[in-house]
C-alpha cells in the first residue's frame, strides 16, 4: 500500500479520535540530525517536512520531534531560552506551521518535546529571577541561603555531574539545576510559575500539535523544605538513569523528585489538553520507582495519557523473564495504567548494540513491541537497524559524555545523522560536515538500500506495524496471562470479541510450546509466525513468534 492510498482514512481518524494515543506507533525525530535542507550540517524544519514521507510510509501514526525552541545548546535544546520561538539553526515558526501542515496531510499527528522543569539561565525569567531577591520573578526559580559554612543547603547531586546546587553572587543564594548548571529549575510551587508553562502548551496546541512528550515530568516539584537524600543501598544501584560511575546513583530521589504535589499540576495540564483533544507522553527518569510512578501518573482519566519508563532502555538484555517481571509489577501498581514502551531513544545506546542483536533478533524485538499493551516509541534510524557510532573524544558534543569520558562516553553514539542514500555526502543528510561524523558503517543501512528489499528492516517494521493497526487487540486491548517460558515470552491480548495469542522467542535456539488450544487462525504469516501442529504445539525457530487470532 502506499503512502498516498493511506492518506484519506488517516485523515478521517485525525479529524474524529481523541484516544488517538491508544496503541499510537510515535516516531522521534532528533532534529539535529534527521534531515539538513540548508546545508549547514545541522538538520531542521524544512527537512523534517521533506522526509515525512519516510515516516508516513512506515505506518506511523505521529513523530515527536525534540526540542528546536531558541536555545544556547548547552544541552542541544533541553536548556530552552524562549518557548514560543524556534532556533534560528532550525527554521522560523513558519517552517513549523508548514511541517504541521504536511504531516496532518500524510495522517500524522505531531508531538512536541516541552521542556518544562527547567530553562537555560539565559532565559528572561532566570535573567530577571538572578538580579536580587525582591524582583517579580525572584520566586520562579528554587533559591536558598547557603548553610553557615557557605556549603549548598542539601546533599542533593545533579545528573550531569556534581552538587545540585550552583553559587549565585547577585543574590548571595545557591539556585537548584538537575542537570547542568546552566539549566536552572523553575520553582513549581509557585503557581505564576505553572500559569506561565501552561500559557506554554496553549500557543503551541493554537499552532496545531496533537500533543507534548513531557521531559523529565517526575522533575517538576522539589521538597519546600529541601531534606537531604537519603543514601540508596549500593545492591539497589542500576545504570537505566545515569552511568555507574555518575554518584547520582548513590541516593534515593525523594525529595529532590518524584513529589506528591506533582500530581496537582498534572491536572492541570491535561485539562489544558483536553480543551484541543491532544495527548501527552510523560518521561519518568527514576532507576528505583520508575514503573510505580509511570502507573501513578497515567491512572485514571484526568492524569496523562501515557508515560515510559526506562525498564525498557536498560542495558540489561530484555529477556522474557524481565519483560513478564516488568508487566507483572505494572499490574501491581495500577493494573488500568497505560504505558509507552521504547527500546532507543537520544539519551541511550541503541538496543541493536546495546543488546547485541542480529537482524533477525531485531526483527523480533520489533514483533515484540507492536504486540505488548501501551502505545510504542520508535527512535529514528531503528527501522534501518543502526548500530551505535563510535564517537572519538574530539569530535564529542554531548556535556554528558565530556564529564564521565571515557568510563561513560556519552549520547553522541545514538545522535548521530540518518542515512537516507548511501552514495550520497553524509549518506545523504548533508552537503556539508555534519555536526557529528556519519559513520561508514551506516551507509550499506541506508533507507536507499533497504528501501525496495522485501525481506529488509524497513519492511519487516511496516509489516508489524500495519498489524498492529490491522488489530485492535494489538493496538489497545487488554493483556494477561503473560508468563515467560524458558526464552519465550507468551500473553493474550483481548479487545471485544477478539483474542489474540502471542508467543515471541527471544533467543537464537528453536523453542516448543503448548498452543493455546484449538479454534484459532494464525495472524502472522507475513511476519514468518509459526502455525501449532496436529495436537496444538507451536515450534518457535530462532526468534520465531506465533499469532493466534480467535472471535472478532
Amino acid at each position: 500500500m502506499t503512502v498516498a492510498s493511506q492518506t484519506k482514512p488517516r485523515q478521517r481518524q485525525l479529524a474524529g479520535d481523541r484516544d488517538w494515543w491508544k496503541g499510537a506507533v510515535i516516531y522521534q525525530i532528533y532534529p539535529r540530525s534527521f534531515q539538513d535542507s540548508n546545508g549547514d550540517g545541522i538538520g531542521d524544519l524544512p527537512g523534517i517536512t521533506r522526509r515525512l514521507d519516510h515516516v508516513a510510509g512506515l505506518g506511523a501514526d505521529a513523530i515527536w520531534i525534540s526540542p528546536f525552541f531558541t536555545s544556547p545548546m548547552k544541552d542541544y535544546g533541553y536548556d530552552v531560552s524562549d518557548y514560543r520561538e524556534v532556533d534560528p539553526m532550525f527554521g522560523t515558526l513558519a517552517d513549523f506551521d508548514a511541517l504541521v501542515a504536511r504531516a496532518h496531510e500524510l495522517g500524522l499527528r505531531v508531538m512536541i518535546d516541552l521542556v518544562l522543569s527547567h530553562t537555560s539561565d539565559q532565559h528572561p525569567w532566570f535573567l530577571k529571577s538572578r538580579a536580587d531577591r525582591t524582583n517579580p520573578r525572584a520566586d520562579w526559580y528554587v533559591w536558598s541561603d547557603a548553610k553557615p559554612d557557605g556549603t549548598p543547603p542539601n546533599n542533593w547531586l545533579a545528573i550531569f555531574g556534581g552538587p545540585a546546587w550552583h553559587w549565585e553572587p547577585r543574590r548571595m543564594q545557591y539556585y537548584l539545576h538537575n542537570f547542568l548548571t546552566s539549566q536552572p529549575d523553575l520553582n513549581f510551587q509557585n503557581t505564576d510559575v505553572q500559569e506561565a508553562l501552561l500559557d506554554v502548551a496553549r500557543f503551541w496546541l493554537d499552532r496545531g500539535v496533537d500533543g507534548f512528550r513531557l521531559d523529565t515530568i517526575n522533575f517538576y516539584f522539589a521538597d519546600k523544605e529541601l531534606r537531604d537524600n537519603p543514601a540508596l543501598l549500593p545492591q539497589l544501584r542500576n545504570d537505566s538513569i545515569a552511568p555507574l560511575v555518575n554518584p547520582y546513583n548513590w541516593q534515593e530521589h525523594v525529595y529532590s523528585k518524584n513529589r506528591p504535589e506533582n500530581l496537582e499540576f498534572l491536572r492541570k495540564i491535561r485539562s489544558v489538553m483536553d480543551e484541543y483533544g491532544a495527548a501527552a507522553l510523560g518521561e519518568v527518569g527514576d532507576a528505583q520507582r520508575g514503573l510505580e510512578i509511570m502507573a501513578q501518573y497515567t491512572s485514571g482519566d484526568d492524569l496523562m495519557q501515557m508515560c515510559y519508563a526506562f525498564e525498557f532502555l536498560s542495558k540489561a538484555p530484555l529477556t522474557a523473564v524481565r519483560v513478564a517481571e516488568t508487566f507483572g509489577r505494572l499490574a501491581d501498581a495500577a493494573p488500568d495504567a497505560w504505558p509507552c514502551w521504547a527500546f532507543s531513544n537520544h539519551d541511550v545506546v541503541r538496543h541493536a548494540s546495546r543488546w547485541r542483536l542480529s537482524g533477525d533478533a531485531i526483527k523480533t524485538y520489533a514483533t515484540l513491541l507492536m504486540c505488548l499493551k501501551g502505545s510504542a516509541c520508535l527512535y529514528q534510524g531503528e527501522e534501518l537497524g543502526l548500530p551505535e557510532a563510535e564517537i572519538a573524544f574530539e569530535d564529542l558534543h554531548d556535556p554528558y559524555g565530556k564529564e564521565f569520558w571515557p568510563e561513560f562516553k556519552g549520547r553522541d553514539g545514538c545522535r548521530t545523522p540518518m542515512v537516507w542514500e548511501a552514495e550520497a555526502p553524509n549518506g545523504g543528510f548533508s552537503a556539508a560536515k555534519p555536526w557529528l561524523p556519519v559513520p561508514p558503517e551506516h551507509l550499506a543501512r541506508s533507507a536507499s538500500v533497504q528501501r525496495d528489499d522485501p525481506e529488509g528492516l524497513p519492511a519487516h517494521y511496516r509489516r508489524a506495524i500495519a498489524l498492529r493497526h490491522a488489530h485492535p487487540a494489538l493496538a489497545r486491548g487488554a493483556q494477561d496471562e503473560i508468563t515467560a517460558e524458558g526464552d519465550v515470552i507468551r500473553f493474550i491480548r483481548r479487545h471485544g470479541d477478539e483474542e489474540i495469542f502471542v508467543a515471541v522467542n527471544l533467543s537464537d535456539r528453536p523453542a516448543t510450546i503448548a498452543g493455546p488450544g484449538a479454534g484459532r487462525q494464525s495472524i502472522g504469516d507475513e511476519l514468518g509466525a509459526a502455525v501449532p501442529d496436529a495436537d496444538g504445539a507451536v515450534a518457535l525457530g530462532p526468534w520465531g513468534c506465533a499469532l493466534l487470532r480467535r472471535g472478532g
